[in-house]
């Protein structure tokens, strides 16, 4: 009975195979955690994603890393969570309902709020999840059952919880300060969503009258309207231009009010006149002023822009419309000294994309320093979090050493409504700076509290604003596993394991959320915050809506299938936390290197193809566990197991990018390109029955292994392939996620092999590339001479001979000393040796006649053995000149042994040897690889061949150079012409010296 074989496509077709697999996995819950599962917890919760996102390349790199990390630990047997959610985004929300009611002739207050926040979440439904959507075409494993929104109810019961606590600690009040106000949102926005940027600006010169008639003290600002709300003109009080006027005062041109000169110290004396005006309603630093001093504050803005009626004339006018014409009035009125081209920093909202404007207002405030303080002690007590790279821990930390109260409340509607109810009735029906407010769970039980404090007829109105979306997500990290009650995933899955983030996002969320969990929980969120780079486009720049410059993932997915966008995404990080690079054609909307990741896919499919239709139908848990026989397995297996442990330890060291890039090399060039070539002879049906056996169960063990090393970086190929390979059942099957990690065994790792395997691999290298060289055909065989002075390399070389012979289609193979073939035929060339060649030749005849005359006429003179000795002497002559003096080699022993040559050093020389003559050499460490060309290729026709090519490559050089020496075109042309022109160059050079070698070596 024949076995079934089971099989692959011939083509691997990506798309339905990640769609059938991510609908597996979701519909199995295969990704579903159990607090009371084994093993240590390992649990990232994602960054939550605005609501109104779509996917773009950023949101694509951070999932991929977090899958790879998060696939690898469950298969390293720990009781992974991976928490997917979104984040309502307060602000870009209500941007969009607004836009929509616009379009309509409507606004938010013509619907009220009860039916603008049904509209809202209408619109949730609808739209809100196009962004989930799309993350699960990356194969992300992660527990869709526990998906989180930050405004369901679990996560409104811990936003008010938290409000509740800061409150009642004192850590939360209401105050009239300064805030960034963004006009386009209509909110207040934090510090941290402030955005400086550098503009092109300019520097305005007024002069401001003294009130008594003496002068007059010139002030320089960047923002003139803003001169209707000053206060008081301030100077260094150590500057000696100015100490003799503070506590005079001046006439505030157009509004004519008087101001004081006062003294600050916060002036610098070299900025402009020395003088500064003095708005602490609109700045900063004269908000702080003003306390000091204890000035009046004048706000001139509206909320939306405009000027309001502190503005005198210029009411109702928006801000910058109200620059133009205070210039004009000052410019009119004489006071306008001069204006100067200035460039500095602008805040922007983040959110709104305009200038922020600096207004009092009263907001609701979070106390920073008692969170930030014991964020700190965690920090420089415990380093926790530790951050990976390390250089970001001191960027962390600065911000908690620098940040200031929290401003929480934003003046939207979409979004965690303030639990705060104002007592109108104690001010006119209307909510004031001043009206009495009552913090409380649930508005029954402010009405208690107000009816004991102010009496039955008390009139509620609950504050209209809502949290910054940021407090909300401040508690992401304990409040989506159920804080604050204490659920079973709290306690086994917190603090989480790992955040995975991007370095532009550690002052918006990683601090609030290290402050929150500090405060609430006394630990740490996360053990490590992996902070990775930014996604560049093929000029290298950061991508941008403004710049207009993004990739769409999507593309990318439905062109090359996500298993290669997710590889090349990983693949191309060159350590932690460093940028990528994205190659991309926009005109064709094609990317080299995902089609790079596609190729690979493809050749990880074919090799899978052949092994299995070699296995005869067998499982690699059907095969058993190899015994290696031949020098080929050990080599495979030692180069198997020392990649589980490098790609181990990349893994665990954050070093995905290198454990990517290790994968790639082992599976496309050891396992595909070489063992799979080496054991095709042992595979045959009549190959020895033993070897072919061992040859399919290292096939076999060797392609499992591979699937679970590269599962967590390409999940829906590897799944398919293991599928097949192990014949998991159609129903029920097992989920190669939920495998265990391969680990190495070091008894099986030989670095010495490994060395010596190196060898045999660049010698068929070389062969190859020589036979490419000489346009030696494919199924020709050659005869190849490998020459080493090095006994050992020797010793590897006759060891792996077949291999050679095998691969690199050599039929007859010579492996010798080099040293010793040099000494064939050799002759001597100093100055003296063929002089003293001849003399001792001449030497050694005499001497050997004159023995010969002695022997002879002594035997003649005894009795019997006269004639006898005679006869001896004369052969004994005759076989000495034979033997010494008619043999070459011979001759040359007994010269060396008598006559050695001079000191002198002396040249060796190979006499002409046929062989090299007509033949094409290379080199792999010290060993030469001849390859004779006689009789395989037609010399003379590749010589011509050769010629023809370096004759065009210079000609090509000639005109480049040309080009290049001519300044006209070095000058004129664009930069890039330039530098493509100057590559083609050494390109062209580089061409040419490798013909010319060639041509040299025939």
């Amino acid at each position: 009975m024949t076995a079934t074989i089971p099989n692959l496509p011939s083509l691997y077709e990506p798309f339905s195979t990640e769609a059938k697999w991510q609908k597996f996995w979701e519909d199995n819950q295969v990704y579903k955690a159990d607090p009371n599962h084994k093993g240590e917890p390992y649990c990232i919760v994602i960054p939550p994603p605005n609501v109104t996102g779509s996917l773009h390349m950023g949101h694509a790199f951070e999932s991929a890393l977090i899958d790879t990390l998060v696939r690898y630990h469950r298969m390293k047997g720990r009781n992974t969570l991976w928490l997917p959610g979104t984040d309502h985004a307060s602000i870009a929300v209500q941007t969009i309902l607004e836009k929509q009611l616009k379009a309509e002739g409507k606004t938010r207050n013509d619907l009220g709020r009860e039916k603008f926040l049904e509209r809202a979440w209408q619109w949730k439904a609808e739209s809100g999840g196009t962004i989930v959507n799309q993350l699960r075409r990356l194969g992300v494993s992660v527990d869709w059952t526990r998906e989180r929104f930050t405004l369901d109810e679990g996560l409104s019961k811990a936003v008010l919880e938290a409000f509740i606590r800061l409150y009642e600690e004192g850590l939360i009040y209401r105050g009239n300060y300064l805030v960034n106000w963004c006009p386009a949102s209509g909110s207040a926005v934090s510090d941290l969503e402030v955005e400086p940027k550098e503009v092109n600006g300019n520097l305005w010169h007024f002069r401001y009258p003294l009130s008594d008639g003496s002068g007059f003290v010139e002030v320089a600002t960047t923002r003139p309207e803003t001169m209707l709300g000053d206060t008081a003109v301030a100077v260094n009080p150590e500057d000696e231009r100015y100490k003799h006027l503070i506590g005079k005062t001046l006439t505030l041109p157009i509004m004519n009010r008087e101001i004081p000169i006062i003294g600050d110290e916060l002036v610098d004396p070299a900025f402009g006149t020395g003088c500064v005006k003095v708005t602490p309603a609109h700045d900063p630093n004269d908000f702080e002023m003003g306390k000091r001093h204890d000035l009046p504050f004048i706000n001139i803005m509206n909320k939306d822009g405009t000027l309001n009626e502190n503005a005198g004339e210029f009411q109702g006018q928006d801000r910058f419309v109200a620059r133009k014409n205070v210039i004009s009035r000052l410019e009119a009125d004489g006071v306008l000294v001069k204006i100067e081209d200035y460039k500095h920093t602008v805040p922007y909202s983040d959110r709104g994309k305009v200038p922020v404007e600096p207004l009092l207002s009263t907001q609701w405030f979070v106390k920073i320093r008692p969170l930030a303080d014991k964020t700190l002690e965690f920090l420089d007590q415990q380093n926790s979090p530790e951050f990976v790279p390390q250089r970001w821990t001191k960027v962390y930390r600065d911000w908690l050493v620098n940040l200031r109260d929290w401003c929480i409340s934003r003046q939207l509607w979409w979004g965690h409504q303030i639990p705060a109810w104002y007592a109108v009735s104690e001010t006119g029906g209307q909510i004031t700076d001043s009206t009495p407010h009552i913090v409380a769970r649930t508005e029954t039980e402010a009405w208690e509290k107000a009816k004991s404090q102010f009496g039955e007829n008390v009139q509620l109105e609950q504050d209209p604003d809502v949290l910054d979306t940021w407090f909300s997500s401040g508690l992401w990290p304990f409040s989506t596993l159920g804080w604050p009650e204490q659920t079973p995933d709290l306690a086994t899955y917190y603090p989480n394991a790992t955040l995975v983030t991007g370095f532009d996002i550690i002052f918006f969320w990683v601090a609030r959320m290290t402050m929150m969990a500090g405060h609430f929980t006394g630990q740490m969120p996360f053990k490590t915050v992996y902070i990775h780079g930014l996604v560049r486009d093929e000029n290298n720049k950061k991508m941008s809506k403004s710049a207009n410059n993004g990739i769409d993932p999507l593309l990318l997915i439905d062109k090359y299938g996500t298993d290669a966008l997710r590889y090349t995404l990983i693949k191309e990080v060159a350590g932690a936390g460093q940028d990528i690079r994205l190659e991309y054609d926009r005109k064709k909307d094609e990317s080299t290197s995902v089609e790079a990741s596609r190729n690979f896919a493809n050749k990880l499919w074919n090799a899978a193809r052949f092994v299995m239709m070699n296995l005869d139908g067998q499982t690699p848990a059907q095969l058993g566990k190899p015994e290696p026989t031949e020098l080929s397995d050990k080599w495979i297996l030692s180069r198997y197991h020392q990649v589980v442990k490098q790609t181990t330890n990349y893994i665990d060291n954050y070093g995905l990018g290198e454990a990517a890039k290790g994968l790639y090399e082992f599976i496309w060039g050891d396992f595909c390109d070489w063992y799979i070539e080496l054991v095709k002879s042992r595979l045959q049906k009549d190959a020895d029955p033993a070897s072919r056996q061992v040859a399919q169960q290292i096939l076999a063990y060797i392609l499992e292994g591979i699937l679970k090393l590269l599962h967590p970086l390409m999940p829906h190929i590897t799944e398919e392939i293991w599928q097949t390979l192990t014949q998991q059942p159609a129903e029920n099957p097992q989920i190669l996620a939920l495998q265990n990690y391969p680990e190495a065994d070091d008894k099986l790792i030989d670095q010495a092999l490994e060395a010596q395997f190196e060898l045999l691999i660049n010698t068929i290298r070389t062969i190859r590339n020589l036979r490419a060289e000489a346009d030696i055909k494919p199924g020709v065989k050659v005869t190849a001479n490998l020459q080493s002075e090095n006994e050992n390399e020797r010793f590897i070389l006759n060891a792996g001979q077949s291999y050679i012979q095998d691969l690199a289609k050599v039929e007859t193979l010579t492996i010798s000393n080099a040293a010793s073939q040099a000494k064939t035929n050799p002759v001597f060339t100093s100055k003296y040796w063929r002089t003293f060649t001849t003399l001792g030749l001449i030497i050694v005849a005499l001497i050997s006649l004159r023995v010969a005359i002695f022997v002879g006429n002594t035997s003649l003179r005894l009795p019997i053995f006269g004639t006898f000795f005679e006869t001896v002497g004369l052969l004994y002559a005759g076989w000495f000149i034979v033997r010494y003096l008619l043999n070459g080699k011979a001759r040359q022993e007994l010269f060396a042994k008598y006559l050695p040559p001079s000191e002198e050093p002396t040249q060796i020389q190979l006499e002409p040897n046929p062989e090299k003559e007509n033949s094409i050499a290379g080199v792999v460490g010290t060993v030469q690889v001849i390859i004779p060309l006689t009789g395989v290729v037609d010399i003379d026709v590749l010589r011509a061949k050769l010629e023809k090519s370096l004759s065009k490559i210079e000609a090509e050089v000639k005109s480049l150079s040309g080009r290049l020496s001519n300044s006209n075109f070095v000058d004129k042309a664009p930069a890039d012409v330039v530098q493509t022109t100057r590559d083609a160059l050494a390109e062209a050079e580089k061409q040419a010296e490798i013909l010319r070698d060639r041509l040299s070596s025939l």
